[in-house]
């Protein structure tokens, strides 16, 4: 084989591929579950105060967690339930996660003996934690309502 023959090969080779390489496209969207940008876990808890006291609830799509006690009377008490789709869009409908970055949290009022309260809100893509942010009267009214709703789906005896 002569050597124009070889190279004609090796280019006509070259142009296949890279035509082939070109004209494979990416996918130019992710899939819209990964797009979007959803609350996937709550935190709410009162800690302090002069005995000790403790209220922690954590919240996942599926599943509430609260813990009670006070440290000083050595009492501790748990609850567990799941949470059907119906009661966590209930819970998460009042939050706007637009808004999330706005919520301005206050000083700790533990040092004084007093209670934090603290909200932890985890979302698929970020993660906000707001301390005693009741003081932000602009933001503040959707962890309110957020509050509301969980005090409905709560037992008597840990309200």
């Amino acid at each position: 084989m002569s050597a124009v023959k070889i190279n004609t090969l090796k280019m006509l080779f070259s142009t296949f591929l890279l035509l082939i390489f070109f004209s494979c496209q990416k996918e130019t969207q992710p899939k819209t579950d990964n797009n979007r940008n959803e609350i996937t876990f709550i935190g709410f808890s009162n800690v302090g105060g002069k005995l000790g006291s403790y209220k922690i609830i954590k919240l996942t799509k599926d599943s509430i967690n609260l813990t009670q006690g006070a440290t000083s009377s050595k009492i501790h008490k748990k609850w567990n339930s799941a949470i059907d789709p119906q009661t966590w869009k209930k819970l998460t409908s009042s939050i706007d996660i637009k808004t999330l970055d706005k919520i301005k949290s206050s000083e700790s009022l533990q040092a004084q003996d007093g209670i934090d309260e603290t909200f932890q809100i985890k979302t698929s893509k970020s993660s906000h934690v707001f301390v005693n942010s009741y003081n932000d009267t602009i933001h503040y009214y959707q962890l309110q309502k957020f509050k509301d709703q969980l005090e409905k789906i709560l037992p008597k005896e840990y309200k």
